[in-house]
Order: C-alpha cells, then sequence, then structure tokens
C-alpha cells in the first residue's frame, strides 16, 4: 500500500497549446479508492497516464510515499494498470496472460505457479485458465486483464474506464467484483471513469474533473450533498439536480426565492446574505428532495402544479413538472397515484435548497473559499453547465 500525492501537476502537448491538465492538486491515504470522473475530454485518462508514466507531465509532482516518481520510466513506478481494452495477448491462455509480467520479471517457476493459482482463486477463474481470450465472454476478459494486474503486487493500481465496454448487467456485477477485491486487498487504487454511479458506489474519495481541472475532491456523499459548484452538482447524481431559474427577494429581513408553476405561486426561504436580493439565481434541488404535501398545506413551502410527464422506474416513479418555466423531476414512491394532467402539490425543504449565481455556477449560498473548485488554476473558470 503507499499514499499517492500530486501537486501542482500540469500537462500540455505543444509550446503554445493550452495545459490538458492544469495544477491538479490531491492526495489519497494508503488503501484509499479515488475515483477521477468527468465528461469525454476532461483529463481524467491522460491524469491517470501520467501517474502511471505513460504521459510525461509538464510540471509538477507525482509522490508515492513521499518519493517524486515523475522522472521514472513506467517499469520502475511499482504501478499496474488494467485497460479499456483489456489488451490481452490472444494467442497465450489465460494462465500465460496472467503469468508474463512475472516471467519478465524472473520469477521462479514454483512462485509463479502459486501466484497465477492465488490470483485465479480471487478472480474465481482458475476453470479458465486453459483458454485463450477468443474464447472468454467480456466479463471473463476483464477478470484476465485484472489479474495480470493483481499478480503483479504492486503498490498502486489503475483502472482506466475497465467496464465500459461491458453491457449493464454485467457492468453492476462486475462494479462488486471490483469492490470486494479492494475490500480484500486494500491496496490504493484510481479508478478513471465517466460513468457518475461508478464513482459514487466505488470511491472512498471522488474528483470531478472538467476542462483539466479539479472542480471537487472529497468524499462521494460530500459531493453530492455539498456540490462546490453547478457543473458539480449537474454531473453527479442520477436522475440529475433540478435547476429552477429564479430570483432573489428580501422580505421582512429574509432571503426568499419566487417560485411559480403557472397555477400559483410560493416564496421559499432560502440561505443567502441579504446583499443578494434582486440577484437571478439558479436554485438546485434533488428529486427526491421534493415531497408530496397535504393540499391545505403544513407550514412548509409548496405549490400546485401539473404533471406533464411520468417515468415508473421499478422503486420510484418520476414525475415531471414545470416551475418557473424550468423542467423539474420529482422522486416519488411507486405507489402515488397520478396521471398526466393532475396537479400535485409539492413542497420543498428550505434546508436542502442550493443557490448558484446564474452567470458563473458559483454557489451563493456557500462561502466563497468553499466554493471555488480543489485546483488553484480554476479561480473564475469554473464556468455554468455546458
Amino acid at each position: 500500500m503507499a499514499r499517492l500525492q500530486l501537486r501542482n501537476v500540469n500537462k500540455r502537448y505543444g509550446s503554445g497549446l493550452p495545459d490538458t491538465l492544469k495544477a491538479i492538486d490531491l492526495a489519497i491515504d494508503s488503501g484509499e479508492f479515488l475515483i477521477l470522473v468527468g465528461p469525454s475530454g476532461c483529463g481524467k485518462s491522460t491524469l491517470m497516464n501520467c501517474i502511471a508514466g505513460l504521459e510525461e507531465i509538464s510540471g509538477g509532482e507525482i509522490l508515492v510515499e513521499g518519493v517524486d516518481i515523475s522522472g521514472m520510466s513506467p517499469k520502475d513506478r511499482d504501478i499496474a494498470m488494467v485497460f479499456q481494452s483489456y489488451a490481452l495477448y490472444p494467442t497465450m491462455t489465460v494462465r500465460e496472460n496472467i503469468a508474463f509480467g512475472l516471467k519478465i520479471r524472473k520469477m521462479p517457476k514454483a512462485a509463479i505457479d502459486e501466484e497465477v493459482g492465488r490470483v485465479a482463486r480471487l478472480l474465481q477463474i482458475e476453470h479458465l485458465l486453459q483458454r485463450k481470450p477468443g474464447q472468454l465472454s467480456g466479463g471473463q476478459q476483464q477478470r484476465v486483464a485484472m489479474g495480470r494486474a493483481l499478480a503483479r503486487r504492486p503498490q498502486i493500481y489503475l483502472f482506466d474506464e475497465p467496464l465500459s465496454n461491458l453491457d449493464a448487467k454485467l457492468r453492476v456485477e462486475m462494479r462488486t467484483e471490483i469492490k470486494l477485491m479492494h475490500q480484500r486487498l486494500k491496496t490504493t487504487t484510481v479508478y478513471v471513469t465517466h460513468d457518475q454511479i461508478e464513482a459514487m458506489t466505488l470511491g472512498d474519495k471522488v474528483a470531478v474533473m472538467k476542462d483539466g481541472i479539479i472542480q471537487q475532491f472529497g468524499t462521494p456523499q460530500q459531493i453530492y450533498n455539498d456540490p462546490a459548484n453547478q457543473f458539480v452538482a449537474s454531473f453527479i447524481g442520477s436522475p440529475p439536480m433540478n435547476f429552477i431559474a429564479a430570483t432573489l427577494i428580501v422580505q421582512d429581513g429574509r432571503v426568499l426565492a419566487e417560485l411559480d408553476s403557472g397555477r400559483q405561486r410560493c416564496e421559499l426561504p432560502v440561505a443567502a446574505p441579504v446583499e443578494a436580493a434582486g440577484q437571478a439565481v439558479i436554485l438546485g434541488i434533488r428529486p427526491e428532495q421534493i415531497a408530496l404535501g397535504p393540499e391545505q398545506g403544513n407550514g412548509l413551502p409548496g405549490l400546485s402544479a401539473q404533471v406533464d410527464v411520468i417515468e415508473p422506474t421499478g422503486p420510484d416513479l418520476l414525475v415531471f413538472v414545470t416551475l418557473n418555466g424550468s423542467k423539474v423531476c420529482c422522486r416519488l414512491a411507486p405507489d402515488v397515484a397520478c396521471r398526466v394532467g393532475d396537479s400535485l402539490r409539492l413542497q420543498f425543504d428550505p434546508a436542502r435548497v442550493l443557490l448558484f449565481d446564474a452567470q458563473s455556477g458559483a454557489r451563493v449560498d456557500r462561502p466563497a473559499s468553499l466554493s471555488q473548485p480543489a485546483s488553484a488554476a480554476a479561480l473564475n473558470a469554473v464556468g455554468a453547465p455546458e
């Protein structure tokens, strides 16, 4: 196990070109599972390749247990990587694929056989050792690719979107396998994905990236419950957070956001400074944080809205309404009886509402020092979601 630190890491591909990675700063402790998540082109795979030594960094340091490895060749870094494409040798058997790296290191044959057996038992592929990759399913090939990395017993494992080629059911199964494997081995792991469900379920720590910048770094729950800006709030969560355009007003010393369903208006108390009155904001609230209320009201802010669309998912009922001209998703219990065109009374918990600046996407209801992305280079560069 090893502690991994990245200090002010930058990457550019040519003079005069913009940086692909911009002042990346993060650290994870020994045995932690770090997720790098973000949309395509955000720099997460580039950062992974820099840690592995497949790409040279343009500035900064990559430290493992306090030692700067950024100048070392990949073979000297004691890091194992599992690629999206599996990268198995088609003419070798599963046993030979797993053993290949150990043979290169001139490990004794008895030790190689013992290690291959250990990995095969761990991944439940003992019955596949004599087959070749072309005779395996996608999930089995992924297990073999993982086994080849596990056999090395490195300080750090790197996974580059390892499940993206699998179907939905197998992806869920393999996600569980990877989590169980990490719980057994307790090896420091960095995992790249664009799938926010994988990010939430697998990681001890999550770094959300956009345009080569870490927008936020923290635990999955911190990022879900307290996103640093509108981009993070929009990217993490399924269904995604609702965003409703609103204007702040002050009434009796309280800051309120006005909501309009087209049938009714309500004034929702929000956590914003009084001087923000008159500011155009984006109100954010997650689908599960909008509840049904009694028709007569119970003291909580609420309003009646017409049902536009209903999407049953099995465990939930997704109901879409329109508020302030924005489509809003409400996550309700599956037994709620409603039809398109019905009027529902919706209630909002003011403590769960988030506010974002309509222009920059930065949090309005959060101290400025906490609203900025993790990287210093990201100051004033957040931007609203694309």
